[in-house]
């Protein structure tokens, strides 16, 4: 899209907005009302935008309007060019039409059916053909620090394993959902000479249905392309099976699969067993290079010294662009995911412009591209700063909060890990609010968002979501949402939001920025925290 027509669009946009039908909080110790929030949100997710996926025109726009509020905020470039840092991608789409599934039993070849039965993933790069045993490994969790270890007594030496997600009760949240990242699940496979898995969504954790997944399943995967990056060297094939057709893997084996999704929807511990059956995979990959990047500014700091650490601001502003229809709809929006977090981060600037708080430290705005194809933008950004690592004494990230249902608590991932936590209660608690750790650490949201690279480079970081308790209706709207609107169409900018909900929490991000960047004293990790190893030697 051309320069001139973006200026038009946003002009256009600005002046016809209307306010949304929810009514805005009325208390005047809050600095927001959310409508501004809203107006940008309306912007990022508008159909021009064409869903913001990595490296597209729609995501490009998307830069060029965020820059633009960053100009009117006067937040400074702190990028490599300008604002912009840029990040090579290789993208890899699974040619189907060439690529085949088939379990081998007993001498006989049972086709699977490519969308229906299973899907390859291509976020890893897949062997032109793999043929190899199958081998039940449980929840497929080595965890050093509490000695567990699904591996024990197996031999997958030259195997695929059979996984499904999830963690048995008794491990930590957080240190599970670590171990079952890409990079730490090949760790473990290599270890054992695996050749690579086939993962079963554990019914307890189905947050997008199995038809949306397989519609979409030829979009383009991508990876980052450096050969730093490369995490999975090795991997020979990753698939994901769906669980309503996971029975025929178990057929022979003494168990069923009805047995295991029970087992596993309790997180209790699970049998480890060969498989009868063997699996053959044939894949044809399409791949080309994507060109995009992160966006860096700085609001500069007012103490001489302060001035030179950052308290950091993280949101993707990326989404997955347009995709197969959804009910005629093939723009994927992103309103909630994460035009929220996008637009608050925005906000967020225009209003620490104009307060007149003075913040000793420097507030370091990051958007950057990629998290929806593996948290990608992040990586290269944490790995590759533009400002001196050290200087980063704490990120904050915002992530699809949800601010679609009235606020009564807050989430707070990583709330244990660090005194960030203490601080967020603070914040939280001069509102009203009170704050809960993840109530399903399962999930494994604490390293599904831009966060976890922070903190796998050891900088204090959490993430916040409005809340709900456990079986209240407001945590079945939230569940309502992710199964009907999370990755799709329909998280646009027609949903209803809650422009008094996103007030308090703007206003509780904005609070907690100001006690990071005024105190003497940097966030610190908690001693018994997991990943404080990530500090030493910082």
């Amino acid at each position: 899209m051309r320069r001139t027509s973006l200026l038009l669009f946003f002009t256009f946009v600005f002046s016809a907005l209307a306010l949304t039908q929810q009514s805005s909080p009325s208390s005047d110790h809050l600095h927001f009302h959310g409508h501004s929030w809203w107006d940008k949100v309306k912007v990022l997710a508008d159909d021009k935008m064409e869903g913001r996926d990595t490296g597209s025109r729609g995501e490009h726009a998307a830069q060029e309007y965020t820059i633009q509020q960053f100009k009117s905020a006067n937040v400074e470039p702190a990028g490599v060019n300008g604002f912009y840092q840029p990040v090579k991608f290789v993208s890899r789409k699974i040619v189907e039409s060439e690529s085949s599934l088939a379990l081998l039993r007993g001498g006989n070849r049972e086709l699977l059916r490519i969308g229906e039965d299973a899907i390859i993933s291509a976020r890893i790069m897949p062997a032109p053909h793999v043929e190899a045993g199958l081998v039940f490994v449980g929840y497929g969790l080595k965890i050093p620090e509490s000695n567990y270890d699904d591996f024990a007594g197996l031999d997958v030496k030259g195997k695929l394993v059979v996984t499904i997600s999830g963690s048995p009760t008794g491990e930590p949240g957080a240190v599970a959902s670590h171990y079952q990242t890409a990079a730490e699940r090949w760790k473990t496979l290599r270890s054992v000479g695996a050749v690579g898995m086939i993962t079963i969504m554990n019914p307890a954790l189905v947050e997008v249905p199995w038809s949306r997944i397989a519609l979409n399943r030829n979009q383009p995967a991508m990876d980052l392309d450096y050969p730093e990056f490369n995490e999975t060297e090795g991997e020979q094939l990753s698939v994901y099976a769906n669980l309503a057709h996971a029975e025929q893997f178990f057929a022979g084996s003494g168990h069923t699969f009805a047995e295991i999704a029970q087992l596993a929807k309790e997180h209790k511990p699970l049998p480890r067993f060969p498989l009868t059956v063997s699996l053959e995979a044939k894949t044809k990959i399409e791949a080309t290079k994507v060109e995009s990047a992160n966006l860096v500014g700085r609001l500069a700091g007012s103490d001489p010294t302060l001035k030179n650490e950052y308290v950091v601001l993280s949101a993707h502003l990326d989404h997955v662009g347009i995709a197969e229809p959804v009910n005629g709809d093939r723009i994927y929006n992103g309103a909630m995911d994460n035009g929220s977090g996008s637009a608050l981060l925005l906000d967020m600037a225009a209003s620490l412009r104009t307060d007149p708080a003075k913040l000793r430290r420097s507030v370091l705005f990051v958007l950057v591209t990629g998290e929806e194809k593996g948290l990608l933008g992040s990586k290269y950004f944490a790995a590759h700063p533009t400002v001196p690592l050290k200087s980063m004494a704490a990120d904050i990230n915002v992530d699809m909060f949800l601010p679609i249902i009235p606020l009564k608590v807050l989430t707070v991932y990583g709330l244990a890990e660090s005194d960030l936590g203490d601080r967020i209660k603070e914040a939280a608690q001069s509102l009203g609010i009170p704050v809960q750790p993840d109530p399903q650490p399962q999930r494994n949201i604490f390293i599904r968002s831009d966060q976890y690279n922070f903190i796998r480079h050891g900088i204090p970081s959490l993430m916040v979501d409005v809340g709900a308790s456990p079986d209240s209706p407001e945590a079945k709207a939230l569940s309502e949402w992710r199964h009907t609107r999370y990755h799709a169409p329909s998280d646009d900018v027609n949903q209803p939001v809650n422009l008094d909900t996103e007030a308090k929490y703007e206003e509780m991000i904005r609070r907690l920025v100001i006690s990071v960047a005024n105190d003497e004293h940097r966030p610190e990790w908690k001693p018994d925290s997991f990943f404080k190893r990530y500090a030493q030697g910082r």
